[in-house]
């Protein structure tokens, strides 16, 4: 598999937030998705989740469904519970071909929560990372023995946000933890994102393109907002709209020989931040410099 370009659904209707896009159609985000021209598309919550009624679906756009964010509960029940609750969500990407399990831990995430500010996400303390590791690392050897790749998404506002947690979180799960990279929670929560790459090849299973407005970022920070103020506020953008190297983050991606999808990934206000003409742009941006480093 070489490099295949995707997006995430979310700057058109965002699940977090159903009021921003939530009467959009979903036909006219697939195909926007297919004009830009993208090869697939991550899961959103206005997708049908039977694989009957969305393998044609996609198929009529000529898109692939890359995955989609599955919320674990890791940290309140054990691998086997886990396994058994992720069922339905595996078994539709398994029907639609997905090559990606993107999992986060959301047991006591409080990025949905508009009354906890940007500063007030989870910390887990050292003598819990053990267990939560090992069930992860069960979790992802299960998932990795039904043919995908599991791949954490680390997100503000979670357990895995700064580089300490990514830190304790690499040191305490298995080679079958792999890593949804996000540029923007990366360097929003203090994470290098290309020194990841470089120490850390074999878990950069999946990479999510976002861009940040450090602006707009530091402001909301001081005032106490929360992480979905921070998004209506416009802190995240698509890649060459913001402050990130991506540049840097192409070149260290050709530098470890990774292949897999890249998602275009920016939560915005639709109303303010057409999605289609973000799309454009980032994708454009994103190619540019994949190609400048030799990796497409």
């Amino acid at each position: 598999m070489t490099i295949r370009w995707g997006v995430s659904p979310i700057a058109w209707a965002n699940d977090d937030m159903p009021e921003l896009g939530g009467d959009t159609p979903l036909e006219s985000i697939l195909a926007d998705v297919r004009d830009v021209g993208f090869e697939g598309v991550e899961l959103g919550g206005k997708f049908p989740r039977d694989p009957a009624a969305l393998k044609p679906l996609l198929a009529r756009y000529g898109i692939d469904l890359i995955g989609g964010w599955y919320s674990g509960s890791l940290l309140v029940r054990d691998a086997e519970a886990e396994i058994r609750a992720l069922q339905p969500h595996l078994s539709l990407l398994k029907a639609m071909g997905s090559t990606v399990f993107v999992f986060a831990e959301t047991s006591n995430a409080v990025h949905g929560d508009r009354a906890v500010p940007l500063t007030g996400a989870p910390r887990l303390d050292a003598g819990d990372w053990p267990t939560f590791g090992a069930r992860l690392t069960a979790v992802a050897d299960y998932i990795q023995s039904q043919g995908l790749k599991f791949a954490y998404h680390h997100h503000l506002g979670t357990v895995v946000e700064t580089a300490a947690d990514l830190d304790a979180f690499i040191a305490n799960t298995g080679p079958s933890v792999g890593l949804t990279l996000d540029t923007g929670h990366a360097a929003l929560g203090g994470v290098n994102a290309p020194a990841v790459i470089r120490d850390h090849p074999e878990r950069v299973v999946h990479v999510h393109c976002k861009d940040v407005r450090w602006e707009t970022f530091t402001k909301v920070r001081k005032t106490g907002a929360s992480f979905l103020d921070g998004v209506l506020a416009g802190m995240f953008t698509v890649p060459g709209d913001g402050g990130i190297d991506f540049a840097e983050v192409m070149t260290a991606l050709k530098a470890v020989n990774y292949a897999g999808w890249i998602v275009i990934e920016a939560e915005q206000d639709p109303a303010m931040a057409n999605p289609k003409a973000y799309a454009e742009i980032g994708l454009g941006a994103l190619m540019s410099r994949a190609a400048a480093a030799g990796l497409v």
